[in-house]
Protein backbone atom coordinates (compact mmCIF):
# COMPACT_ATOMS: atom_id res chain seq x y z
CA UNK A 1 0.00 0.00 0.00
CA UNK A 2 1.27 3.23 -1.21
CA UNK A 3 1.20 6.10 1.75
CA UNK A 4 3.61 9.55 1.95
CA UNK A 5 7.19 9.01 3.54
CA UNK A 6 10.01 11.64 4.00
CA UNK A 7 13.21 10.64 2.91
CA UNK A 8 16.42 12.40 4.31
CA UNK A 9 19.77 12.13 3.36
CA UNK A 10 22.81 13.53 4.47
CA UNK A 11 25.33 13.80 2.48
CA UNK A 12 28.92 16.08 1.87
CA UNK A 13 27.90 19.08 -0.51
CA UNK A 14 29.35 18.02 -4.11
CA UNK A 15 28.07 19.05 -7.40
CA UNK A 16 25.78 16.30 -9.19
CA UNK A 17 24.87 14.43 -5.77
CA UNK A 18 21.57 15.81 -6.72
CA UNK A 19 21.68 14.73 -9.68
CA UNK A 20 22.83 11.25 -8.48
CA UNK A 21 19.86 11.02 -5.66
CA UNK A 22 17.27 11.72 -7.85
CA UNK A 23 17.65 9.47 -11.05
CA UNK A 24 17.11 6.50 -8.48
CA UNK A 25 14.07 7.68 -8.35
CA UNK A 26 13.70 8.30 -12.02
CA UNK A 27 15.02 4.45 -12.46
CA UNK A 28 11.86 3.14 -10.35
CA UNK A 29 9.45 5.59 -11.51
CA UNK A 30 8.77 7.29 -8.55
CA UNK A 31 7.33 10.86 -8.73
CA UNK A 32 8.88 13.08 -6.18
CA UNK A 33 6.48 15.42 -4.78
CA UNK A 34 8.82 18.02 -3.17
CA UNK A 35 12.66 18.10 -2.80
CA UNK A 36 14.85 20.27 -0.75
CA UNK A 37 18.64 20.94 -0.19
CA UNK A 38 20.23 22.93 2.50
CA UNK A 39 23.19 22.90 5.26
CA UNK A 40 21.99 20.69 8.18
CA UNK A 41 22.63 21.45 11.78
CA UNK A 42 26.32 19.42 11.45
CA UNK A 43 28.61 21.49 9.93
CA UNK A 44 29.76 20.49 6.45
CA UNK A 45 27.57 18.05 5.97
CA UNK A 46 24.05 19.16 4.02
CA UNK A 47 20.63 17.52 4.02
CA UNK A 48 18.02 16.39 0.98
CA UNK A 49 14.30 16.28 2.58
CA UNK A 50 12.39 14.19 -0.54
CA UNK A 51 8.93 13.74 -0.28
CA UNK A 52 7.75 10.70 -2.03
CA UNK A 53 4.08 8.21 -1.90
CA UNK A 54 5.45 4.54 -2.16
CA UNK A 55 5.30 1.11 -0.41
CA UNK A 56 7.51 0.90 3.22
CA UNK A 57 9.32 -1.91 0.44
CA UNK A 58 9.81 -0.17 -1.54
CA UNK A 59 11.13 3.29 0.45
CA UNK A 60 13.19 1.09 2.17
CA UNK A 61 15.06 -0.26 -0.72
CA UNK A 62 15.52 3.38 -1.95
CA UNK A 63 17.52 4.02 1.23
CA UNK A 64 19.47 1.49 0.76
CA UNK A 65 20.28 2.66 -3.34
CA UNK A 66 20.80 6.01 -2.22
CA UNK A 67 23.04 5.14 0.55
CA UNK A 68 25.29 3.16 -1.77
CA UNK A 69 26.26 6.97 -3.55
CA UNK A 70 29.83 7.37 -2.16
CA UNK A 71 29.03 10.64 -1.39
CA UNK A 72 25.86 9.97 0.84
CA UNK A 73 26.17 9.80 4.61
CA UNK A 74 22.93 8.18 5.05
CA UNK A 75 19.56 7.96 4.33
CA UNK A 76 16.34 8.14 6.38
CA UNK A 77 12.93 7.54 6.17
CA UNK A 78 9.56 8.35 8.49
CA UNK A 79 6.17 8.72 7.61
CA UNK A 80 4.40 11.80 8.15
CA UNK A 81 3.62 11.53 12.08
CA UNK A 82 7.22 10.75 12.72
CA UNK A 83 8.27 14.25 11.77
CA UNK A 84 7.24 17.65 12.16
CA UNK A 85 7.54 19.63 8.68
CA UNK A 86 6.41 22.95 7.14
CA UNK A 87 6.00 24.45 3.78
CA UNK A 88 6.23 28.28 2.70
CA UNK A 89 4.05 29.79 -0.03
CA UNK A 90 3.74 33.07 -2.09
CA UNK A 91 0.70 34.25 -3.24
CA UNK A 92 0.82 37.85 -5.50
CA UNK A 93 -2.42 39.37 -6.05
CA UNK A 94 -3.27 42.91 -7.61
CA UNK A 95 -3.47 45.67 -4.55
CA UNK A 96 -6.94 46.71 -5.61
CA UNK A 97 -8.28 43.35 -4.60
CA UNK A 98 -6.72 44.13 -0.85
CA UNK A 99 -8.14 48.04 -0.97
CA UNK A 100 -11.95 47.06 -2.43
CA UNK A 101 -13.01 45.10 0.91
CA UNK A 102 -11.79 43.61 3.35
CA UNK A 103 -12.02 40.08 2.14
CA UNK A 104 -8.49 39.37 1.01
CA UNK A 105 -7.63 41.07 4.42
CA UNK A 106 -9.30 38.92 6.56
CA UNK A 107 -8.32 35.89 4.57
CA UNK A 108 -4.51 37.04 5.35
CA UNK A 109 -5.60 36.97 8.63
CA UNK A 110 -7.62 33.41 9.15
CA UNK A 111 -5.27 31.51 7.96
CA UNK A 112 -2.98 33.07 9.70
CA UNK A 113 -0.31 34.43 6.60
CA UNK A 114 0.97 37.41 6.45
CA UNK A 115 1.88 40.38 4.12
CA UNK A 116 5.48 41.08 2.36
CA UNK A 117 5.36 43.31 0.32
CA UNK A 118 2.56 45.80 -1.04
CA UNK A 119 3.27 48.26 -4.52
CA UNK A 120 0.70 50.24 -6.49
CA UNK A 121 0.48 47.46 -8.62
CA UNK A 122 0.22 44.13 -5.95
CA UNK A 123 0.41 42.08 -2.87
CA UNK A 124 2.82 39.94 -2.04
CA UNK A 125 1.71 37.64 0.74
CA UNK A 126 3.03 34.64 2.50
CA UNK A 127 1.96 31.18 4.24
CA UNK A 128 3.72 28.89 6.15
CA UNK A 129 2.04 25.72 7.23
CA UNK A 130 1.27 22.03 5.62
CA UNK A 131 0.63 21.46 1.65
CA UNK A 132 -3.63 21.52 2.73
CA UNK A 133 -3.09 24.80 4.36
CA UNK A 134 -1.10 26.58 1.80
CA UNK A 135 -3.22 24.59 -1.33
CA UNK A 136 -6.35 26.18 1.14
CA UNK A 137 -5.51 29.66 0.77
CA UNK A 138 -4.67 29.57 -2.95
CA UNK A 139 -7.93 28.23 -3.29
CA UNK A 140 -9.61 31.40 -1.54
CA UNK A 141 -7.74 34.09 -2.94
CA UNK A 142 -7.82 32.86 -6.87
CA UNK A 143 -11.44 34.64 -7.24
CA UNK A 144 -9.49 37.61 -6.16
CA UNK A 145 -7.47 37.73 -9.65
CA UNK A 146 -4.17 35.86 -7.87
CA UNK A 147 -1.47 36.10 -10.51
CA UNK A 148 1.09 33.84 -9.00
CA UNK A 149 1.54 30.89 -6.45
CA UNK A 150 4.84 28.88 -5.66
CA UNK A 151 5.79 26.43 -2.93
CA UNK A 152 8.61 25.32 -1.01
CA UNK A 153 9.38 21.59 -0.75
CA UNK A 154 8.54 20.40 2.66
CA UNK A 155 10.97 21.15 5.47
CA UNK A 156 11.56 18.52 8.09
CA UNK A 157 12.58 17.72 11.22
CA UNK A 158 12.36 14.03 13.12
CA UNK A 159 10.50 13.77 16.15
CA UNK A 160 13.58 10.97 17.79
CA UNK A 161 14.58 12.50 21.03
CA UNK A 162 18.04 11.84 19.19
CA UNK A 163 19.00 12.91 15.23
CA UNK A 164 20.06 9.55 13.59
CA UNK A 165 22.85 10.93 11.92
CA UNK A 166 24.67 11.75 15.78
CA UNK A 167 24.40 8.29 16.65
CA UNK A 168 25.38 6.84 13.49
CA UNK A 169 28.86 9.43 13.41
CA UNK A 170 29.17 8.60 16.95
CA UNK A 171 29.44 5.12 16.35
CA UNK A 172 31.62 5.67 13.21
CA UNK A 173 33.92 7.31 15.94
CA UNK A 174 34.05 4.38 18.58
CA UNK A 175 34.56 1.76 15.39
CA UNK A 176 37.75 3.64 14.46
CA UNK A 177 39.14 4.54 17.53
CA UNK A 178 38.83 0.69 18.29
CA UNK A 179 40.47 -0.30 15.18
CA UNK A 180 43.42 2.37 16.25
CA UNK A 181 44.24 0.57 19.58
Amino acid sequence: MKEEFTLTVYSENVVGLLNQVTTVFTRRHINIESITASASAIEGIHKITIVIFSSLDQVEKLAGQIEKRIDVLKAYFFRTHEIVYQEIALYKVPTKSLLEGNQVEQLVRKHGARILEMTEEYVVIQKTGHKEETQDLFEKLHPYGLTQFTRSGRVAVNRLKKEPLNTWLKSLEEDSLKVLV
